[in-house]
């Protein structure tokens, strides 16, 4: 019979099961699966993150052996954030283990581990998804917590205005002709300008999230729907369903799966998110080390986890999983949003 020494063993160490956690699959996520934002793992709770503004200008002729014109200094600047802690606790209790017996080919310590992992995974999914929203957060350029509190405010952060919202105007029954392309145009042209070197050409685009609403109305309207009838790309818009994705203007749209109550991880119903892919260090996400002795001065992981036992009853073992990140995006300028109407 399995008892509450077995979490004795080199198994459930604090470095066996981080090691564990970051072995294993994450809850897929759109945002997560796109691998948007760089880890850049550090020995601190503060990400310094460091900006340097070039700047083009035109140069006053002058005449034959004048001294020419001094080139100005770029602007250096150095920005400090705080990474978060994301911590989640389960329990095994000595009545969950007291039956577990050997059989076949399976030791009590493997079945153990069976119910720990189950456990770990259960937690790993509420981590993933508090991910996946902080991830939505920095790719609108305010990242919130869990109850709506601002964790950053990156617009604020790099002393930028966010951009207006550009109202596509989706419902209009008798829109002009290319309304809805100039307003892609107007997007990849503002994203462009805000890019300040970031932008790479032929890797560089733009990605669109949208909500149930704009999609719905985007796939249904004359403009989209006349480009691809006749055409083979056809069979893109006939398949163009809920939260699928559809290339038009430049810009590559998605509507949005989010969580099932469509608020808790979402993109407005009514709105659009639009952001760069395959930009240089735009999105990045600072990891610092666990609050441990085990991980003092090491790199940040994305998930640690460990046990912590009752050592006056040996009643029950503590699991515990945390995470330290903070995810940004370097260039909020370039963020830009619109409304169906």
């Amino acid at each position: 019979m399995a008892s509450m020494d077995i979490f004795a063993a080199d198994g459930f160490s604090a470095m066996s099961m981080t090691a564990a956690l970051n072995n294993q699959p994450f809850l897929p996520t759109l945002l997560g699966d796109m691998h948007l934002f760089e880890p850049k793992p550090i020995t601190t709770e503060v990400a310094a993150i460091e900006q340097i503004d070039g700047t083009l200008g035109l140069i006053q002729t002058d005449k034959r052996g004048a001294p020419p014109a001094a080139r100005g200094t770029d602007k250096r600047t150095v920005r400090n954030l705080n990474t978060v802690r994301i911590a989640k606790q389960d329990t095994v209790r000595a009545s969950e283990i007291q039956s577990i017996r050997a059989f076949g080919s399976e030791s009590e310590l493997m079945q153990v581990q069976t119910l720990v992992a189950r456990k770990q995974t259960a937690m790993l999914r509420d981590v993933a998804l508090t991910h996946e929203h902080h991830r939505l957060g920095a790719i609108q350029g305010i990242v919130l917590d869990a109850n709506g509190d601002t964790i950053v405010n990156l617009y604020t952060e790099f002393g930028v205005s966010q951009a207006a919202e550009i109202d596509f105007d989706l419902d209009n029954a008798s829109p002009a002709s290319g309304a809805v392309r100039k307003k892609c145009a107007a997007v990849v042209r503002a994203m462009l300008r805000a890019s300040k070197g970031a932008w790479v050409t032929g890797q560089t685009r733009v990605a669109a999230l949208c909500g149930d609403a704009f999609w719905d109305d985007l796939i249904a309207h004359p403009e989209i729907r006349e480009t691809y009838l006749g055409q083979q790309e056809a069979a893109a818009l006939r398949g163009a369903a809920a939260w699928e994705t559809l290339d038009y203007g430049g810009i590559t749209f998605t509507n949005y799966r989010g969580t099932d109550d469509n608020s808790t991880v979402a993109i407005g119903t009514d709105k659009c998110r639009f952001f760069p892919v395959g930009a240089v260090d735009v999105f990045e996400v600072a990891l610092s080390p666990a609050e441990s002795f085990d991980f003092v001065n090491t790199p940040g992981l994305p998930v640690y986890g460990w046990q912590v036992p009752d050592r006056d009853r040996n009643m029950y073992v503590d699991l515990e999983v945390y995470s330290y990140p903070l995810f940004y995006c370097t260039k909020p300028a370039m963020l830009q949003r619109a409304k169906r109407t």
